[in-house]
């Protein structure tokens, strides 16, 4: 199946076949690595990005079902070299570890503050809930999600 979608701010084409998932797409056929595989049940969350401003798990979704729509993934939060206020929490606050499910918990995070830009730390980690960190703890990941909420990161 052809399908057009916008991805971080460009138009992109393709075929596809009718069962390749979304997280696949965006990491084989347009080289967006940044869109982790981490589990492929939907349990994870390091394949997080957006999808018409939606904090969606891309291991969910077929490419097909993204026709028309407009995605962002960890490579288009940055504004060239400067980075997104939410990654450059993370990196101030040691938000990681070893690196792997930082893109999803970025994007989730990101979605997080749109819908609530004032959560409590209980709110950052009911939010984050459906992300997994094998490293961490998650104690820094939430200092970062706060600190960028005080910042404004939305």
């Amino acid at each position: 199946m052809d399908i057009v979608l916008t991805v971080n701010g460009e138009e992109r084409s393709a075929a596809v076949e009718s069962r390749l998932l979304l997280v696949h797409f965006l990491r084989e056929t347009l080289g967006l690595t940044g869109t982790n595989v981490g589990c492929d049940t939907s349990s994870c969350g390091a394949c997080t990005v957006h999808v018409d401003g939606e904090s969606v798990k891309s291991c969910t979704m077929l490419a097909v079902q993204a026709h028309g729509a407009d995605i962002v993934t960890i490579e288009g939060l940055a504004d060239g070299e400067r980075l997104h206020p939410m990654q450059a929490a993370f990196r101030t606050h040691h938000g990681l570890q070893c690196g792997y499910c930082t893109p999803g918990m970025v994007m989730a995070a990101v979605s997080l503050l749109r819908e609530n830009d004032d959560p409590t730390e209980a709110e950052v980690r009911e939010g984050l809930e459906g992300n997994l960190c094998r490293c961490t703890g998650y104690h820094n990941i939430v200092d970062a999600v706060l600190a960028a909420a005080k910042e404004g990161a939305t």
